[in-house]
């Protein structure tokens, strides 16, 4: 009886309300319907139900009732205009802070260009095209221009995506994906790629590489998109970018550094971080950016954002703990170089499984994201002799590989419904998505075709996008200025003035 006291008080606060800060986008033939037939108590309790649970409106589901609540969620939309601030956050200043404290002092102003030039040119393409070629109906391997430059992009949802977020919101949100992802790559070419090389790298790099992944696997008819593509030739899962975002940019990152070659003094020269005070700054405002990151790819303050928080928090905790102990054992110091790529590293293996995962899952992830990049970043480069300046291949390529791995073989539909055959109240309930069947059996290799297939673009796209730009305009510094410093010759101006 209480309950029912309280649902019909606060809707009918909630309704008034909703009514006076609607969309002014709504239809005059809506509105004149909504005149005609105003929804009964009950569907107006259910529509608040809909909203608290994160799921279908009555006239979403495609049942016959009137809907009294047309446009978006506030409290959803303030969540995820708040996660797209914290994942701006983790490229400016949180990887600028992170990489810059990594190089030399004369590259330092560098790296914080590279990230502030990118920013611009990715919301640039983002606004053409890029939105609309990942997130518009397409075909299975690249989206259509039916959004291209923002074109009917809106306060209205988009339903193929989420029923209580503005579609301009989710825009922006998904814009500071593509805008850090291409940034990583920076880290392992730091001091002695061209600035002009960088932008026109990335700029084909985002049509041919990251636009079609993330299609791909985020797309609502992506080829690979196991939750929400009842019709996936790849039923693979990525919760919030360990295939878009972390393989793509570091084996893509891998191949340029070895076209590049090797900075002057490789293996010579001491060439230590010139401020592990900043390195650490940036550590910290990457895994505070990081829960806007993972539990914001929810796309709403629910229970399954809840989980994905806590399984970031537990994996990132046990993998910087893991690899500064691991550093403890073997060389008897750890250090904060340690604790910090540890840290990094959690968050990446963490990525593709944090919506999926339990705790325990998650601590084991943090086990392994402390283990695996550990030696690849130790080891690994040291075999191979490829000149990784900041690790971005050792973290980012081989803990995303391992992350989407993993996500094959610890996520549950205990902890997420959407891996379960029927979904109540999913963006497709009337379909089933086919993960019932694979979860807990053999996801995994469902994740490995998706695996084969990112690194395989990523190689080969960067690989041809490299040698075109190193044809046309040279992707090399001069010998002289990396001496002298990337600084004051790309960008006439010292990162510190000590005289």
């Amino acid at each position: 009886m209480m309950r029912a006291f309280f649902l019909v008080g606060f809707v009918a606060l909630f309704s008034p309300l909703h009514a006076q800060t609607s969309s002014p986008s709504a239809s005059p033939a809506r509105s004149a319907t909504a005149l005609q037939a105003a929804p009964s108590l009950e569907q107006r309790v259910a529509d608040l139900e809909a909203y608290v649970n994160n799921s279908a409106r009555g006239v979403d589901a495609g049942l016959p009732v009137t809907s009294n609540v047309a446009g978006p969620g506030p409290g959803h939309n303030a969540w995820m205009m708040t996660c797209a601030a914290l994942v701006l956050f983790m490229t400016l200043p949180g990887l600028a802070l992170f990489y810059g404290g990594l190089v030399r002092a004369k590259n330092v102003l560098s790296i914080l260009a590279q990230c502030l030039g990118i920013a611009g040119l990715v919301t640039i393409l983002w606004w053409v095209a890029g939105y609309s070629l990942v997130f518009s109906r397409g075909s299975p391997f690249i989206g259509g221009l039916k959004f291209a430059f923002l074109d009917g992009v809106g306060v209205r949802p988009n339903n193929d995506y989420s029923y209580w977020v503005s579609q301009n919101v989710f825009a922006m949100y998904q814009l500071m994906f593509a805008i850090i992802t291409p940034a990583l790559i920076i880290g392992a070419v730091a001091e002695r790629m061209k600035f002009a090389a960088v932008l026109v790298f990335v700029g084909v790099w985002m049509f041919a590489v990251y636009f079609p992944i993330a299609h791909m696997v985020w797309g609502i008819d992506g080829w690979m998109n196991g939750v929400w593509n009842p019709g996936a030739k790849i039923t693979a899962i990525d919760f919030a970018g360990g295939t878009v975002v972390h393989m793509t940019s570091g084996w893509s990152a891998l191949v340029l550094c070895v076209l590049l070659g090797h900075r002057l003094g490789f293996r010579k020269e001491i060439m230590a971080p010139h401020s592990m005070v900043l390195c650490m700054v940036g550590t910290g405002l990457l895994w505070v950016g990081w829960y806007g990151f993972n539990a914001g790819s929810a796309l709403a303050s629910d229970g399954i954002a809840a989980n994905a928080f806590m399984s970031t928090t537990l994996a990132t905790a046990v993998a910087s703990f893991t690899w500064a102990m691991l550093e403890y054992a073997l060389r008897g110091k750890p250090s904060v170089l340690g604790f910090c790529s540890g840290a990094v590293a959690g968050l990446v293996v963490i990525t593709p499984a944090c919506g999926y995962v339990a705790p325990s899952g998650a601590v084991i992830i943090g086990v392994a994201a402390g283990i695996v990049p550990f030696f690849a970043c130790t080891k690994l480069k040291s075999w191979l002799g490829y000149d990784d300046a900041l690790d971005t291949f050792g973290i980012h390529a081989v803990g995303g590989t391992l992350g989407a791995f993993l996500t094959g073989l610890l996520a549950t539909a205990a902890v997420n419904p959407n891996l379960s055959l029927s979904v109540t109240g999913s963006l497709n309930p009337a379909t089933q998505n086919g993960l019932a069947r694979v979860v807990g059996h053999t996801l995994w290799i469902e994740q490995l075709k998706a695996i084969v297939v990112t690194i395989v673009l990523a190689v080969v796209g960067s690989a041809i996008i490299g040698a075109i730009v190193r044809g046309a305009i040279g992707l090399r510094i001069a010998p002289e200025i990396e001496r002298q410093g990337l600084d004051i010759n790309q960008h006439g101006e010292e990162g510190y003035i000590t005289s």
